[in-house]
C-alpha cells in the first residue's frame, strides 16, 4: 500500500513529533532531521536519510528509539527499514539496501516500552551488532563537514579490552572524551604498534560526537597533517589551512612522531598546539615513543607534549590476549573452546591485530575445510604463523640443571615452599621451561606442584626482569642454559 504525499507529510510528522520525545533537540537536528517517508505497505514502512552515514549511525544507536515510535505510530506489527536518499529512489525490488536496521524488529509492545517512564534519554545504547567499518583518510574540509567519514564504528569503548597494559590509557581517554580540556591536555598516548592507540582515539571521536554532537572534534594521522601543510604552502592558502584547525574544539593526531625531522611543520603544529591551548580546546596524540624519545624534536614541543599526561599502552599480558581473543570471536558469532584461546594467547604475544589474525585465520579454517575448531586444527591452521625453535630440551633436563646450580630437591621445587631460596630457582626453571620446551603453561604449572597458568607468567616475567638489571641472577640462568646445550 503506497501513501499520499498529504497523507505520508502527516506520518512523518507523527515520527518526528515521538522521536524528539526521546532525544534531545541537538541530537535530533543532528541525525534525524532529512528523515522522509519512501513508502509504507501493509507489513513494512520505508524511511530514508539523506546520505549512507546517518542511516548507519541511526542503525547503530537508535534501532531501539526508532522501534519505539514505530510501534506508537503505526502499530506493533509493522517493520522498518532505513535507507540513504541516493538509493531510496530505486525500484524496492532491485534496489540494494546496505543496511537493514535490525529494524526489521517487530516495534516493541506498550508493556515492553514502559509507558508511563521518562521518555527523555540522554543517549540510547548501541545495540549489539555485528562490527562495521568505514573509510578513513578524508582531507580536512571533509572531516570538519562530516566528522565520522574517516572513524571506524569497531573502534568505541565499549569495544576496548581493558588490561593491566593498558587500563590507565582508557580511563584517561575516557576522561577527556566526557570533559575535553578539564584533566589531561593534552593527552599523550604512546606504545608500539597495534596496542590499540587509534583505537582509544576513535572512541574518544565517537563518544563525544555521540553525546555532544555539536562538538568540532577533527581526528586525523600525523601524515595528513604534513600533506595538507605541504599543500597549502605550495597553493598558497596557507590562511585557510590555519583556519581550519585552529577553530576546532578537539584535535586528535595519530602517530605525531612523522613530525620529526620536518622542521617547518613543526613550527606550524607548534603555533596551532598554542592556539588550541590557548582557547581550552582539547589536544590528543599518539605515537610510537614517549616526547623525549622522537629524534629531532624541538624542545619546545617536547615541553608542550608533557604538560598534561603521557601516559603507555604495553604490550598486553597472557589474561588479556586471553580476553581479546574471546571477544573477537564472539564478535565473529563463534564460541571457541578455551584450549584454543590459551594456545594462540601463548604463542601471539606481540600486539592486538596479530591476535585478531590469528583467532580470525583459525575460525576460518575451521569453517572453510568444515572441521571442528579444536587444538589440533588452530596448530594447523598457524603452523606458518607460530614457528617454535626445534628442541630437544626436557623438562627433566631443565629440573636438573637448575637443582645442581642451585642445589636444591625436586621435591622443594614441586612443594608449597616460598623461601626464596626455594621460590628463585622454581621461577627459573618455569622460565626456562617456557622458553624452550613446547609445553603449554598448564603443563609447566602442573609439573610444578599443580600450580596455575597465572604463576608460570608471573615467574618468567619476574625472571625476564632480572635477567636486565641483576647480573648474579643473569649468570645463573646462563650457565643453566650453558649446561642445556644453548
Amino acid at each position: 500500500m503506497h501513501v499520499s504525499n498529504d497523507s505520508s507529510v502527516s506520518l512523518l510528522e507523527k515520527i518526528d513529533c515521538h522521536i524528539q520525545e526521546f532525544v534531545s533537540p541537538q541530537q535530533y537536528r543532528t541525525w534525524f532531521q532529512t528523515l522522509k517517508i519512501v513508502d509504507v505497505t501493509d507489513e513494512e514502512i520505508v524511511l530514508s536519510v539523506s546520505n549512507d552515514f546517518l542511516r548507519e549511525w541511526i542503525c547503530h544507536y537508535y534501532v531501539d528509539v526508532m522501534g519505539k515510535v514505530i510501534g506508537r505510530v503505526v502499530g506493533d506489527s509493522k517493520k522498518f527499514t532505513i535507507v540513504s536518499e541516493s538509493n531510496s529512489s530505486e525500484p524496492r525490488d532491485t534496489r540494494e539496501v546496505p543496511l537493514s536496521c535490525p529494524a526489521t524488529v517487530q516495534a516493541p509492545t506498550d508493556a515492553a516500552r514502559g509507558e508511563g517512564a521518562s521518555s527523555a534519554v540522554h543517549e540510547p545504547a548501541p545495540k549489539t551488532m555485528n562490527p562495521r567499518t568505514a573509510a578513513g583518510g578524508n582531507e580536512v574540509g571533509q572531516s570538519l563537514a562530516n566528522p565520522f567519514s574517516n572513524l571506524n564504528f569497531k573502534y568505541l569503548f565499549d569495544k576496548f579490552i581493558v588490561g593491566r597494559s593498558n587500563e590507565l590509557a582508557y580511563a584517561a581517554s575516557l576522561a577527556v572524551a566526557d570533559a575535553p580540556a578539564r584533566s589531561y591536555n593534552p593527552l599523550f598516548i604512546h606504545g608500539s604498534v597495534g596496542l590499540g592507540k587509534t583505537h582509544l582515539l576513535q572512541a574518544i571521536c565517537h563518544r563525544r560526537l555521540q553525546t555532544h554532537p555539536d562538538t568540532k572534534v577533527l581526528y586525523l594521522s600525523c601524515e595528513t597533517f604534513i600533506n595538507q601543510f605541504i599543500s597549502a604552502i605550495e597553493k598558497g592558502n596557507i590562511h585557510h589551512f590555519r583556519n581550519k584547525y585552529r577553530h576546532i574544539d578537539i584535535l586528535l593526531i595519530d602517530d605525531i612522531y612523522l613530525i620529526a625531522n620536518k622542521e617547518r611543520t613543526q613550527e606550524e603544529f607548534f603555533h596551532t598546539f598554542n592556539s588550541l591551548y590557548n582557547a581550552g580546546k582539547q589536544i590528543v596524540l599518539s605515537s610510537d615513543s614517549p616526547p623525549s624519545e622522537i629524534p629531532t624534536l624541538e624542545d619546545r614541543l617536547v615541553s608542550r607534549f608533557k604538560w598534561g599526561l603521557v601516559v603507555q599502552i604495553e604490550s598486553p599480558n597472557f589474561e588479556t590476549r586471553y580476553a581479546i581473543l574471546r571477544a573477537k570471536a564472539r564478535a565473529m558469532g563463534h564460541e571457541v573452546p578455551d584450549d584454543v584461546l590459551t594456545f594462540l594467547a601463548e604463542n601471539v604475544d606481540t600486539n592486538i591485530r596479530e591476535l585478531e589474525g590469528a583467532i580470525t585465520k583459525v575460525i576460518g579454517f575451521s569453517v572453510l575445510t568444515k572441521a571442528p575448531l579444536d587444538c589440533s586444527l588452530a596448530k594447523l591452521a598457524m603452523r606458518d604463523v607460530i614457528k617454535k625453535p626445534i628442541t630437544y630440551i626436557t623438562i627433566d633436563d631443565i629440573v636438573r640443571a637448575v637443582t645442581k646450580k642451585c642445589n636444591v630437591k625436586l621435591s622443594d621445587l614441586q612443594s608449597r615452599k616460598r623461601n626464596h631460596s626455594i621460590t628463585l630457582p622454581r621461577q627459573i626453571c618455569m622460565y626456562i621451561a617456557k622458553k624452550k620446551t613446547a609445553l603449554s603453561l598448564q603443563e609447566i604449572g602442573g609439573f610444578f606442584g599443580g600450580r596455575d597458568h597465572t604463576t608460570v607468567i608471573y615467574a618468567y616475567d619476574k625472571i625476564n626482569k632480572e635477567i636486565s638489571k641483576n647480573e648474579a641472577i643473569t649468570n645463573i640462568v646462563n650457565d643453566i642454559l650453558s649446561q642445556l646445550g644453548d
